[in-house]
């Protein structure tokens, strides 16, 4: 074989085991289940009663919004959700917020009325302690719980009560927001990074005490907001994400079955006991070592033959 040749194969057997880490990852991406995602490249449909300022926006591939209070205005799309853990995640860039507007994303009931339950949502509001964040509950059975990045606000009191630093969201600035629930712990809670450089500016949580269920959409808007009209809270939604975690199986387990021969003092004939003793079967996934190893043969092999042909 001549080198060039040599060369090529040397090129082919470290090509599969640069792809091996890669293969192995994708294998194992399966902790959660996507239930609704949209990266609004595409018309998404949300379904809104107001058009004209509810709408999807094809030349920046985002969802743009506008909300005021004591219009009724929303707009909404299926949640797929139906109980247990979630994790739901979006980015935001808030163009204009006025005074006495508020702006509500999150997961809520068919009536999509933030005094009543079930709903989770995530608000940025512009009132008396300015722009800050908050982290707003109803649960199943109507109890409200609310936290916000204002440290000390006596409206939030109680064993979730924010302590931390008052922290403030900006205007044209992007930001992700998550907002995660663990049903097995019964906690909820927010975070809000800095988009461009991924920063967590504020993050905080609720004890639920009960289980959440039954928030079948996605909803952003006014409805159940009645304050003072002309006032607007306006940008752009992007990269809206709900996902719950993926349900475990057991593994299967085989029973095995061990003989043990019982010896006792009299001359009695020996006695035997059946004891089954289980033991869990797991799945692997394939090593990678089996593709390097394979890649090195491959090597040797085209090495021999090479060697082969030119004597």
């Amino acid at each position: 074989m001549t080198m060039r040749k040599y060369f090529m194969c040397l090129i082919m057997a470290l090509g599969l085991m640069v792809f091996i880490p890669p293969m192995q990852a994708a294998s194992d991406d399966n902790s959660v289940d996507v239930i609704y995602q949209t990266s609004f490249s595409t018309d998404p449909h949300w379904i809104t009663n107001n058009p004209s300022t509810n709408y999807w926006d094809p030349n920046l591939g985002m969802y743009h919004f506008s909300i005021e209070p004591s219009t009724g205005g929303y707009a909404y799309t299926d949640s797929n959700y139906d109980r247990g853990s979630f994790t739901f995640e979006y980015d935001i860039n808030i163009t204009e917020l006025d005074d006495g507007a508020t702006f509500r994303f999150g997961l809520t009931g068919n009536e999509m009325d933030p005094s009543k339950g079930p709903n989770v949502l995530s608000m940025f509001t512009n009132d008396k302690y300015g722009r800050i964040m908050w982290l707003h509950l109803v649960t199943p059975g109507n109890k409200l719980m609310e936290i916000n990045s204002q440290s000390g606000d006596t409206l939030t009191s109680g064993p979730s009560a924010y302590s931390g630093p008052t922290v403030k969201y900006e205007l044209n600035k992007p930001y992700h927001v998550t907002v995660n629930y663990d049903d097995d712990h019964k906690i909820l809670s927010i975070k809000v990074n800095e988009k461009l450089t991924g920063k967590e500016i504020w993050g905080y949580f609720i004890n639920t005490g009960e289980s959440l269920s039954g928030m079948t959409r996605l909803f952003v808007g006014s409805k159940g907001d009645y304050g003072a009209m002309n006032v607007y809270a306006l940008g752009y939604i992007d990269n809206v994400r709900l996902s719950i975690p993926v349900a475990v199986t057991p593994s299967p387990t085989r029973q095995l079955t061990s003989l043990t021969t019982v010896t006792t003092k009299n001359p009695t004939p020996k006695q035997t006991s059946s004891i089954p003793t289980p033991y869990p079967t797991t799945q692997k996934s394939p090593e990678p070592g089996i593709l390097a190893i394979s890649a090195v043969c491959m090597i040797g092999i085209w090495a021999i033959l090479g060697r082969i042909r030119k004597n």
